[in-house]
């Protein structure tokens, strides 16, 4: 899924939803601090369309959502390292239990294909079983499993699908924390360069 415009932490390069979800924290920081930010993250992932109300979003959704964030975390490092998660795989294989929000394909004004809900605005528990079903799918797919690696970015903890031809990818994101590693490369020789022509004896 391609990022969207705005803050960094509207950022939706993961490759699925259940890492992107992961993604917004709450270590280094907590992107959904509120219902409206939460509001914000379902139509950004195309979970819920934009044009579809979200007013019962509260902070029942909000602690369910990030609740379920823990979980996946835990379950997909667990992965990344080879070990157990037991108690957050019977949480996730719980909440993908429920039926997720019925979808259809309709025509949009200008001829192009998208989806819409079958439904009105869909129930908290509906939304909560298509990001844990997301899980599932990507924990019991082994190519997709296979792609799955931790961002080395200095302070990112984003975990994301590899889908690089040479399977070489080493950052979320090229733009970002790709970026930001080349910067701080670049002022690192920068720097050694300074001290060796200050010091020239220390070469």
């Amino acid at each position: 899924m391609a990022a969207h415009t705005g803050a960094r932490e509207s950022r939706f390069v993961s490759g699925r939803v259940c890492l992107d979800l992961v993604a917004t924290g709450p270590d280094p920081t907590e992107q959904l601090s509120h219902p409206g930010r939460l509001r914000e993250w379902l139509v950004g992932t195309r979970l819920v369309p934009h044009d579809v109300p979200l007013e019962a979003v509260d902070d029942a959704w909000l602690h369910d959502f990030t609740e379920v964030r823990t979980h996946i975390g835990e379950l997909v490092r667990a992965e990344l390292e080879g070990s157990p998660a037991p108690r957050a795989l019977d949480r996730v294989n719980a909440l993908a239990a429920a039926p997720p929000p019925g979808v259809r394909a309709v025509r949009t004004p200008d001829g192009a294909w998208a989806r819409a809900l079958t439904g009105d605005a869909p129930e908290r528990a509906a939304l909560l079983a298509a990001v844990a079903r997301d899980a599932v799918d990507l924990l019991t797919d082994p190519v997709a499993r296979a792609r799955l690696r931790a961002c080395e970015g200095g302070g990112c903890r984003r975990l994301y699908l590899d889908t690089s031809r040479g399977r070489r990818r080493r950052w979320c994101s090229s733009e970002v924390c790709g970026n930001r590693e080349r910067v701080a490369r670049h002022r690192r020789r920068a720097l050694a360069a300074t001290r060796a022509e200050s010091f020239p004896g220390s070469r």
